[in-house]
């Protein structure tokens, strides 16, 4: 059984973990936009499908019995392209999706909006944005305010001299959240609804400055797809297909 596990997440690395020791054949798919990314236990692919006629056409010609879709919550684009091939294949599909933040205790206290370009209006002369560098030239209108961004790989636009960009990657700890914030004078804080407990620190040390958080919600997941939370939930399902043949016709 050759299950295609679409990745980059923590989730989608431990579910590889679990797999493999299962007995599974797990191929791991990186999108490739992280230099040096941690890689899964398993078989590796790094890059694009093509598309979703690219993707369904991996599908058959690599005998794929189920694809697991563990890309990150703002992934959209892969994430739609993974329910279509799935769709056309007549592949299992299932989405693995940690849960976000909305049940926060702060959660009522934060701003939420619908697209990163709803930040733009909001007050806030020295912000911190921890929003990926992808949504970077969105937020350029902010180009006179003192930013702070925080990003894994440099970012590939010029940005604004009033800018500074701190590169780390998580997990991250309360005191070193704290100390970003208050080190920066933080007065606004801005975050992706990405959820998880690697990233959750700032929230908690937003809510100890009194430091205001704004929350891009995250995109609407494709219609139909099986969605759980938890890597043994994805695992169960997993070995639950695991006599199930894969597709053979486009169609």
């Amino acid at each position: 059984m050759t299950v295609l596990l679409l990745g980059g997440t923590g989730e989608a690395r431990s579910l590889a973990t679990a797999l493999v020791d299962d007995g599974v054949d797990v191929l791991s798919s990186l999108a490739g936009r992280v230099s040096r990314p941690a890689l899964p236990v398993g078989r590796v692919r790094v890059g694009g499908f093509g598309g979703v006629d690219g993707l369904a056409t991996f599908l058959v010609e690599h005998r794929v019995a189920a694809v697991v879709d563990a890309t990150h919550p703002f992934a959209a684009t892969i994430s739609a392209n993974a329910a279509r091939a799935c769709g056309t294949t007549g592949t299992p599909l299932l989405r693995l999706a940690r849960p976000g933040w909305s049940t926060h205790p702060d959660a009522g206290r934060w701003t939420w909006v619908d697209e990163v370009t709803g930040v733009l209006d909001v007050p806030g002369d020295r912000p911190v944005l921890t929003t990926g560098r992808q949504s970077l030239e969105a937020f350029l209108p902010w180009a006179e305010r003192t930013v702070l961004v925080r990003v894994v790989d440099p970012p590939d636009l010029a940005l604004p001299p009033a800018w500074r960009v701190v590169r780390s990657r998580g997990p991250y700890d309360l005191a070193s959240e704290r100390a970003l914030l208050a080190d920066h004078c933080a007065d606004l804080l801005v975050t992706k609804d990405s959820g998880g407990r690697l990233t959750e620190a700032k929230l908690d040390a937003a809510a100890e400055l009194g430091v205001p958080v704004v929350v891009v919600r995250r995109p609407e997941a494709p219609v139909g797809v099986e969605t759980v939370d938890d890597v043994e939930a994805a695992r169960a399902w997993v070995l639950r297909r695991r006599d199930r043949r894969p597709p053979t016709v486009l169609g």
